[in-house]
């Protein structure tokens, strides 16, 4: 099986982030086949508008499934209408779904109003349930990583209260990797024992603190790099279990 993993599309309208989506749904619909899955990690829509959302429907379309969960720009209600073709409502978005004996299990990790994140009790609980329905290979997807990544600028708004999630995932060893994205940038640890993999940000890339630029002010566009061309993550899921991810940078 293989999975692309994207994250950070942030459309706003403008042509720029529509590019940058489309160059790298160009990438995925020019492989030899499809990829099997494709998972979305957050910050679909910048302002979290219906337009943003009718938009990044018609750019995700592939032949594969698309499961996405959001991140803190988004906004609940319009991204379950726009994109889940559920009525709309203010609570958690948590929805799992089994791809070729694969479970996915994606949370929603935002807290609304708020660039932190944060697993509610009911979504905890949700995927407690959910993990234990089964003992074939999963993944675990949310938009804010539950550990810090040597990002300042993502690891003040990171996922808070991770030790409530370190304990589901003891209790379903199932889990073969967690996929998340909000750092703008590919980067790969662990968290519970359990692989974490980030996704790079298509809209643009972060900075760490000893790259030139990490210093420069908001008002000189922060410390993100919006020259570095788009990328995407495609983890391989091996027979044994194993997860190998590749990073694909994507030209414009």
């Amino acid at each position: 099986m293989i999975i692309a993993h994207l994250s950070d599309l942030h459309l706003d309208g403008g042509s720029r982030a529509e590019d940058r989506v489309a160059a790298v749904m160009g990438y995925l619909g020019g492989l030899a086949k499809p990829v099997d899955a494709i998972v979305v990690t957050g910050d679909i829509a910048d302002h979290g508008t219906a337009e943003g959302y009718a938009r990044a429907a018609e750019l995700l379309k592939y032949p594969a499934p698309v499961l996405v969960c959001p991140g803190n720009h988004d906004v609940r209600a319009a991204f379950r209408t726009g994109l889940l073709d559920l009525p709309a409502s203010d609570g958690p978005i948590d929805f799992a779904r089994e791809v070729g004996g694969v479970l996915f299990a994606l949370c929603d990790s935002t807290i609304p109003g708020r660039g932190a994140g944060f697993l509610a009790d009911e979504t905890l609980s949700w995927l407690d349930g959910v993990l234990s329905g089964g003992d074939g290979p999963a993944f675990v997807a949310f938009h804010h990583p539950p550990v810090e990544v040597g990002v300042p600028l993502v690891d003040a708004i990171r996922q808070s209260g991770a030790e409530r999630l370190a304990a589901v995932l003891r209790r379903n060893p199932r889990v073969t990797a967690l996929l998340a994205g909000h750092v703008h940038t590919g980067a790969s640890t662990t968290f519970a024992g359990v692989p974490l993999r980030i996704a790079p940000g298509v809209v643009s890339g972060s900075l760490l603190p000893v790259e030139p630029g990490a210093d420069r002010g908001w008002a000189d566009g922060g410390p993100l790099d919006y020259d570095r061309p788009p990328a995407l993550l495609l983890h391989v899921l091996h027979d044994d279990g194993r997860v190998t991810s590749h990073h694909r940078p994507v030209p414009l």
